[in-house]
């Protein structure tokens, strides 16, 4: 009973944790579109959150459970929640010291160190992948963000212009959120399986990712509790530390996110799309000039992207020593 209510409040405390940090910065990219009705941002997130899923697959929610570490016998469960765990005090740690960071790269990094310290079979060839298409999808971002923004310098305006690049960043936004479902968003639905397992078959091995419906609404509504409760902060820090002004820009910086997120989704590796759009907006920006980039705030962002995977990592493997000692 003891460890079915740990997993349940941590799966609970964790979807709070992934709309605060990634739902509000979707959300904060879409409303920057002048006009843009906040209720349609919404909405858009949260029926693509629900059914992608089970139209798409959670292909990258296996490589959370399955491809990283042996979790599937013995104390994977008890391993999984302890890399969860550490990936919540390591992100807690660094946005209290002003440095956002990515959550996902944080889980990663929790969940094999803790597979390390507990003796569990580490995949590092997995892992290595993960990281390494990790850290290129960024960089795809930042280069097709700034390429589409050059290109959007060049588009003409005429009368209907301000129409065509609403509905532009109406279909972004739409292909934005479901990359972020098929992808970044399927740690969510990892840690709530998991929870499932423990509460239906008790402590032990994990099982094959699935959430009911159901149970896949209340994790939506999670979510958009949390987005909702910090997209004034991540919103102003979207506008303040990274400046896009044009219309067709924001429809630029979504589109780069999205085929950077895409394009991993394809490889079934989890990347940060609080990463990628991080990137698409700089490399927009950066179209029009470096000076348009406030680079202070893009140093860091960088800064806690370099300290979260060790961290993770070091923290992770003493909890895990911890368990094998228990």
């Amino acid at each position: 009973m003891g460890w079915t209510l740990a997993f349940a409040l941590l799966a609970a405390l964790f979807v709070l944790i992934s709309g605060a940090n990634d739902g509000a910065t979707l959300i904060g990219l879409g409303l920057r579109f002048p006009h843009m009705p906040g209720w349609v941002a919404v909405a858009l997130l949260v029926t693509v959150l629900f059914g992608t899923p089970y139209v798409l697959g959670v292909a990258v929610a296996r490589t959370f459970t399955e491809g990283l570490a042996g979790l599937g016998t013995g104390a994977g469960a008890a391993v999984f929640l302890t890399g969860v765990v550490i990936a919540i005090v390591v992100v807690a740690a660094l946005t209290g010291r002003g440095l956002p960071t990515s959550l996902t790269l944080a889980v990663i990094g929790g969940i094999s160190g803790a597979g390390l310290g507990a003796g569990v079979p580490v995949s590092w060839r997995s892992l290595a992948t993960v990281l390494a298409i990790g850290l290129c999808a960024p960089v795809v971002g930042l280069v097709l963000g700034y390429l589409l923004g050059a290109a959007a310098r060049r588009v003409p305006s005429y009368r209907r212009m301000p129409r065509l690049v609403l509905a532009a960043h109406l279909v972004a936004y739409a292909a934005q959120c479901t990359a972020y479902a098929l992808n970044d968003g399927q740690k969510m639905i990892a840690v709530a399986s998991v929870a499932l397992d423990v509460g239906r078959d008790g402590l032990g091995g994990v099982g094959p990712v699935a959430v009911p419906p159901a149970w896949m609404a209340v994790l939506v509504a999670l979510f958009l509790a949390g987005s909702l409760t910090s997209l004034d902060r991540v919103g102003g820090r979207i506008g303040r530390g990274l400046v896009i002004a044009r219309p067709l820009h924001v429809v630029s910086a979504e589109t780069a996110a999205t085929g950077a997120v895409l394009g991993s989704s394809a490889l079934g590796s989890p990347v940060s799309m609080t990463q990628s759009v991080t990137a698409g907006v700089v490399g927009v920006a950066a179209s029009e000039g470096s000076r348009r980039v406030r680079w202070q705030s893009v140093a860091n962002m960088g800064t806690a992207w370099l300290v979260t995977l060790p961290s993770s990592l070091l923290l992770g493997c003493l909890a895990g020593l911890g368990l094998r000692l228990l």
